[in-house]
């Protein structure tokens, strides 16, 4: 049973905006000893976001098919629903906010849509290689991972990574290393790197994901931040947070025994 642990990163994704379904994640929170849970959702569910994803939709259709198939609310309806949730007594720390797809095209769209709302914390995430999204297996594997230079990808992936923690957006960067999904690794060592990110981090006073969904989600051996890289965070003094990126309420807290 974990004790005074923080889940840093869950998501409503595949539920209503609803304060029953957010119980269920502070029930599950709750049984697995979690006392300060992070809810949040993507930008792309919302329309309001959609001009984040206009590089994403001109770059391949069936991106488009699948951004489409993913915007089903309104931004103002999640604002609704987290002051519902304000108004409760809850048995543990609740907080809410949004992963943000970064953009460097749309920074400014970014300032001023994020400052809309009061948002406990900001997540910044890259979830797209120059248009090209990296996660969507076989298609991704098409369009990006057999086309583009593994090492090119790596050090785009890790430049755009750094971007968003100077945009001073963000007050955490989601699953930095998730680029390791698919167990398709770089020709070159990736330590300066992680020591490039720790100090941006540090100088930003921003938080990186210590983020197990990689490990269960597609099965990649290392659980949570490649080890290396936590140890030079660790050293750097960078803050870090323990997160399962859960999609289902059941994902709560999912392997934290095992990186703690």
């Amino acid at each position: 049973m974990l004790q005074k642990m923080i889940d840093g990163h869950t998501h409503l994704e595949n539920g209503d905006l609803t304060k029953e379904y957010v119980h269920q994640f502070i029930e599950v929170a709750c049984q697995k000893g979690i006392d300060h849970l992070h809810i949040l959702d993507h930008t792309h569910r919302f329309y309001e976001f959609r001009e984040l994803y206009d590089e994403v939709c001109n770059f391949d259709y069936r991106q488009k098919q699948w951004v489409d198939k993913k915007q089903k609310n309104s931004i103002y309806e999640y604002y609704d629903l987290i002051e519902e949730i304000k108004k409760e007594k809850l048995p543990i720390k609740v907080s809410f906010g949004l992963e943000v797809c970064f953009s460097p095209y749309h920074i400014s769209f970014l300032k001023n849509k994020l400052n809309e709302f009061p948002y406990d914390f900001l997540v910044g995430a890259i979830h797209s290689i120059d248009g090209a999204i990296y996660d969507l297996h076989d298609l991704s594997k098409e369009i990006l991972w057999n086309k583009v230079p593994v090492d090119t990808i790596y050090k785009r992936y890790y430049q755009l990574l750094i971007e968003a923690i100077d945009s001073k957006l963000f007050t955490q960067i989601a699953h930095p290393d998730v680029i390791k999904m698919y167990e398709i690794y770089p020709s070159y060592d990736l330590t300066s790197t992680y020591e490039e990110i720790a100090q941006h981090a540090f100088q930003a006073h921003v938080a990186l994901e210590d983020n197990t969904g990689a490990s269960y989600r597609y099965h990649h051996p290392e659980i949570g931040l490649n080890p290396k890289f936590r140890e030079i965070l660790i050293n750097q003094n960078v803050k870090i947070i323990p997160c399962s990126d859960a999609h289902y309420p059941e994902d709560i807290g999912k392997n934290f025994e095992r990186i703690i």
